[in-house]
C-alpha cells in the first residue's frame, strides 16, 4: 500500500498556500513597497530555520466530484524559528488575504502561537499587517446576527507579557485588534511612511467629523512621540534588525539568565574625556548619551523610546558583557526634569527590567518633577509617583551614579533607599530638597535688606553655601556612599554587573 496520492495532495496544498492571496494581490503588496509575509519571515529567521505550523489551514474550494480545485491559506502564519541562533515563535499576518483581517483567519492558529511561546519559554515575534479583529458589517449580515465582543486567546497575550520577551513590528496600517497586538508587547516598532496605527481608521473616524488621511491620523511620527510604540525606523530591514538587537539583550524567558555578550572591552578601561564631561557651570547642558557610550561596553547602548518622554533616557546596554537596563536624564531637554511622559517611560522600562532580571544602572541628573501649568495639566505628580512606586517595587540589583542634580521627590526616585545602596557620586553632584538657586534671596531676605551692599552680601552667602553643598560634606556623613573620579565609573559598574549576576544566580 502506498500513500503517494495523499503525499502529492499535501505537496499541492502547500504549494497553493505559498501563493498567499494570489499573484495580483501579492504584486499589489510589493507595489506598495512592502514585503509579503513569507519574505518577512525569511528576513527575520536564520536561513532555513523556520518550521511552519498549520500551513495546511485555510479555505479550500471543491468541485462537484469533491476534489480540491483551489485553496487559500489562512492569513496568519506561525512557527518555530531561530533568530541569531536562538529559538523563537515567529508569527506574521498575510495582508494579501482579506487585508489580514481576523475574519479571514483561523483564530485557533493565533491562540496556539501565543500559547506556544509561554509554555515552551520562547520569545515571541509578531509581524503585524492586519486591519483588525471583527471583520466587516457585511459579514454580520451574512451571519444573521451580531455577537458580544470577545478576544479568543487574549489570556495568553497577557501571560506572555509576564513570562517571555514579546516583540511587535507594525508593518502596515493596523487597526483595532491589530493595533492592540502591537502595543501588547515589550518592544514595538513602526516603519515611517509605511506603518499606521489606529483605534479605528480614517473611514470610521470621518463619521465623527474628522477627515484625516492615514498619516495624519496614525502615522509613525505621531505614535513615536506619544509612546504608543517604542521605536520608529525608516525601512522594514531596519525594523527586523531592531527586533533582533532588542532580543539579544534579553533571556528566553523570565527567571532565565540573559545571554552574556563579548567581554573583550576591559573592565578597567578609563576614559579621560569623562573627567570633563560635566561643565562647572551648573546651568550648562552636556551630552548624557556621550557619557553612556563612554562608560558602557563599546557599541552596546541601544536606546529605547528616544522620541517620547525626552527628558528621560532609557536604554539597554552591556557591562562586562552582561545586559543591563540603563535609566538617565537628558539635561539638554527641560533640564532633565521628569515630565509626565518621561515618568511613564521610566515606569514601563523598570517593569521590563524586573520581568527579565536585568540589573538597573541609573545615571542621575534630575532637578525634580517638571513644574508649571502645563506640567500640572499633564498630571505630572501622578505619573511621577507611579514611576517612584515602580522603582520601590523593583527587586533587581540597582546602581546609581549621581552625575549632577538630585532634588526633591524626583531626585529621590534614583533608587529604593531602604535597600543596600550601590551608589556613588561624581564631584559635580549637587542635591537637596530643593535647588539653592532661587531660594537664597527668600531665605536670607532680612539679612540682605540690612546689608549696606546687598549684592556683595548675596555673593558672600552664595560662597558660604557653595562650601556647604560640596558632595564631600555629604560623603562625610555617609549620606552618599562615595565620591569618585568620573574615569573610575566603568570599573565600578563592571564590578556591580558581575556582583549582580552572582546575586541573581543564587536567588534563582
Amino acid at each position: 500500500m502506498s500513500w503517494d496520492k495523499e503525499l502529492e495532495e499535501k505537496a499541492r496544498r502547500e504549494a497553493l498556500a505559498e501563493k498567499m492571496g494570489g499573484t495580483e494581490k501579492v504584486a499589489r503588496q510589493h507595489g506598495r513597497g512592502k514585503l509579503d509575509v513569507r519574505q518577512r519571515i525569511t528576513r527575520m529567521a536564520d536561513p532555513g530555520s523556520f518550521r511552519e505550523i498549520g500551513k495546511l489551514a485555510g479555505k479550500g474550494t471543491y468541485g462537484p466530484d469533491g476534489e480540491l480545485e483551489d485553496f487559500t491559506s489562512a492569513n496568519f502564519l506561525f512557527g518555530k524559528a531561530e533568530v541569531n541562533c536562538r529559538a523563537v515563535v515567529l508569527t506574521g499576518d498575510d495582508f494579501t488575504v482579506r487585508g489580514g483581517a481576523a475574519d479571514a483567519a483561523i483564530w485557533r492558529k493565533a491562540v496556539q502561537a501565543e500559547q506556544m511561546a509561554h509554555e515552551y519559554k520562547l520569545p515571541l515575534i509578531r509581524l503585524i499587517d492586519g486591519t483588525g479583529g471583527g471583520g466587516s458589517v457585511k459579514m454580520l449580515e451574512d451571519m444573521g446576527l451580531t455577537y458580544v465582543p470577545y478576544l479568543p486567546g487574549w489570556e495568553h497575550v497577557v501571560k506572555n507579557l509576564e513570562t517571555v520577551p514579546v516583540v511587535a513590528l507594525a508593518l502596515g496600517s493596523v487597526a483595532g485588534l491589530g493595533a492592540a497586538r502591537v502595543v501588547a508587547s515589550h518592544y514595538s516598532v513602526m516603519v515611517r511612511g509605511m506603518s499606521h496605527i489606529f483605534t479605528a481608521g480614517p473611514a470610521v473616524v470621518a463619521a465623527i467629523g474628522e477627515n484625516l488621511d492615514k498619516e495624519a491620523l496614525g502615522g509613525a511620527d505621531i505614535h513615536g512621540r506619544n509612546g504608543t510604540v517604542d521605536d520608529v525606523v525608516n525601512t522594514e530591514d531596519e525594523a527586523v534588525e531592531a527586533a533582533k538587537r532588542f532580543l539579544s539583550y534579553l533571556p528566553n524567558a523570565a527567571g532565565v539568565t540573559a545571554p552574556r555578550g563579548d567581554t573583550s572591552d576591559g573592565t578597567e578601561r578609563r576614559d579621560e574625556a569623562l573627567k570633563d564631561a560635566v561643565p562647572e557651570d551648573r546651568r550648562a547642558a552636556y551630552s548624557m548619551r556621550k557619557i553612556l557610550d563612554r562608560v558602557m561596553d563599546r557599541g552596546s547602548v541601544m536606546e529605547i523610546g528616544r522620541m517620547w518622554g525626552r527628558s528621560s533616557i532609557t536604554a539597554l546596554a552591556r557591562l562586562h558583557g552582561w545586559p543591563v537596563a540603563v535609566i538617565a536624564s537628558d539635561p539638554s531637554f527641560m533640564g532633565g526634569s521628569w515630565s509626565a511622559d518621561g515618568a511613564r517611560k521610566v515606569e514601563r522600562f523598570v517593569k521590563l527590567a524586573n520581568t527579565f532580571s536585568l540589573p538597573v544602572v541609573h545615571f542621575v541628573d534630575n532637578p525634580g518633577f517638571m513644574i508649571g501649568l502645563e506640567a500640572e495639566k499633564a498630571a505630572t505628580i501622578r505619573f511621577g509617583v507611579d514611576a517612584l512606586n515602580g522603582i520601590y517595587r523593583s527587586t533587581v540589583p540597582w546602581a546609581s551614579v549621581i552625575v549632577r542634580k538630585a532634588y526633591g521627590v524626583g531626585g529621590a526616585a534614583m533608587s529604593d533607599h531602604t535597600r543596600f545602596q550601590y551608589r556613588f557620586a561624581w564631584p559635580s553632584g549637587d542635591w537637596g530638597s530643593l535647588p539653592l538657586e532661587g531660594g537664597i534671596e527668600v531665605a536670607y531676605k532680612a539679612e540682605l535688606e540690612k546689608a549696606d551692599d546687598p549684592q556683595a552680601a548675596l555673593n558672600e552667602i552664595k560662597a558660604r553655601l557653595d562650601k556647604v553643598r560640596s558632595p564631600f560634606r555629604t560623603a562625610e556623613a555617609f549620606m552618599v556612599e562615595d565620591v569618585i573620579d568620573p574615569r573610575d565609573t566603568r570599573p565600578l559598574l563592571c564590578e556591580f554587573a558581575d556582583l549582580a549576576q552572582g546575586k541573581m544566580a543564587v536567588e534563582r
